[in-house]
């Protein structure tokens, strides 16, 4: 047993706790986590105070006022904007554009008349104003703190109607133990970030660095205590960026930002489904291997192009190769054609891909990866005026989609002909001038399409 008032170490990461102190947490196995934690009570009654409970319809709820960030893309991922007092963490890997992202945002409301505070701990006064001249950013509504003294630049922010806090792991406050980044640092560090923010009632933004495994770096309390948690990813041979939200307690989580990077900084691309099919195939003659369909990431819907490759393999194991759809989808949907269809795979290698570097997660897609795949072992193109709408089952049964007008309106508007939804599809009744083919089965839409 402990002795009275006996000091006692907690894991930040995973909070276990120890009487001694060690390297290597054994809960977690984490290094470098253990530290001093408030001494054991000496035995002393607790007075716990009185509460009380009250009926949740009796609590008065206002409507939160969303403040606009000035960019569209940015709004829709977050639901509407920032709100007064909400805490967001912004992750991404080093370069991707998480500093200018919020930079050009602190311009557009520094533009609408608001003032805004951005803390940084990574990059000096002149960097960030080399940065800020080369986007074009001269708003003096924008004002600068940098160094690493947080407790003394967050009691300079009142007054101010954004924050951002550049980066979490950069900075150390005194009192507590560890080195900046170290995981009870960060964890204290976005703590008293945060308490700053909603006792002022002030929305603010901390970037957050990346791990090797693409996760947010620091402890997973880290997450749990923000409101939203936005993520910017972009592949470094592009000039395309995503930001998705992983986290948001004000919105969806649904909805997908899309941006495009140039020298001026980054811009909000206006037809992404343009960006991910292009109609090259079109202007070719028909190819096999190659189906369209409408992936809808949140209300909005993009054309993604499936292009499949099979050829015979004298190898008694076959590859299989996935890019843009997970590998277990394209093996189940293997099997469905297999049994269901009698189109066999297993003396052939099977390559499937997604144009564009788009990542299919919408059930929707299913149907259009079925067309590919069997347009490619078969060797008969697709209609190149088609697409395709539809979720698979195992029993090869078609099975409608939700919002599939939605789809059927982004399909005619980038000028497909026809569409391929299942029969029990209650929408397919408009289809906005296309050419409406109801399938019941896989088995159906290749009797009716690839003879």
């Amino acid at each position: 047993m402990a002795k009275k008032g006996a000091a006692r170490f907690r894991c930040s990461d995973c909070g276990y706790m120890s009487l001694t102190l060690v390297g290597r947490c054994p809960g977690c196995g984490e290094w470098g986590t253990m530290a001093e934690d408030a001494p054991l009570p000496g035995g002393r009654a607790v007075n716990i105070p009185s509460v009380r409970a009250e009926p949740i319809a009796s609590v008065d709820v206002s409507p939160e006022e969303r403040i606009p960030s000035g960019i569209d893309e940015l709004d829709r991922v977050l639901g509407g904007g920032w709100i007064k007092g909400g805490v967001a963490l912004l992750g991404g890997e080093p370069g991707v554009g998480k500093s200018t992202l919020l930079l050009q945002a602190c311009a557009h409301m520094a533009r609408a008349g608001r003032s805004v505070l951005y803390i940084s701990g990574e990059e000096s006064s002149g960097q960030l104003a080399l940065r800020a001249r080369r986007l074009g950013i001269s708003e003096k509504n924008v004002d600068l703190l940098c160094g690493y003294d947080l407790e003394a630049m967050l009691e300079a922010a009142g007054g101010y109607e954004f924050i951002v806090v550049d980066s979490v792991q950069s900075f150390r406050l005194e009192d507590e133990n560890g080195w900046a980044g170290s995981p009870s640092q960060v964890r204290n560090v976005a703590s008293r970030a945060s308490e700053t923010a909603k006792s002022l009632s002030i929305p603010m933004v901390m970037v957050g660095h990346i791990t090797k495994q693409g996760q947010i770096a620091g402890p997973k309390i880290l997450e749990h205590m923000v409101d939203v948690v936005l993520l910017f990813s972009g592949e470094r041979t592009s000039s395309h960026r995503l930001l998705r939200a992983e986290k948001n307690r004000y919105g969806g989580t649904d909805e997908l930002g899309i941006f495009e990077m140039s020298d001026a900084g980054l811009s909000p691309v206006v037809d992404p489904s343009r960006m991910y099919w292009n109609n090259s195939s079109g202007s070719l003659d028909p190819i096999s291997g190659v189906a369209v369909g409408v992936s809808l990431e949140g209300s909005r819907p993009l054309i993604a192009e499936i292009q499949a490759l099979s050829c015979a393999t004298p190898f008694p194991y076959p590859k299989r190769t996935a890019r843009g759809v997970e590998l277990n989808k394209m093996q189940l949907l293997l099997a469905v054609l297999e049994r269901r269809c009698g189109i066999f795979s297993r003396n052939c290698d099977v390559y499937l891909n997604v144009a564009g570097g788009l990542t299919l997660q919408d059930p929707a897609a299913d149907l259009s990866i079925c067309a590919a795949l069997a347009s490619s072992l078969r060797d008969v193109p697709t209609p190149v005026d088609a697409c395709f709408i539809g979720e698979v089952g195992l029993a090869g049964e078609v099975r409608p989609t939700a919002k599939s007008l939605i789809r059927m309106r982004e399909a005619a508007r980038l000028g497909f002909k026809s569409v391929v939804v299942s029969s029990r599809d209650l929408a397919a009744g408009d289809g906005r001038g296309l050419e409406i083919i109801n399938v019941g089965t896989v088995s159906d839409m290749l009797e009716r399409l690839m003879k």
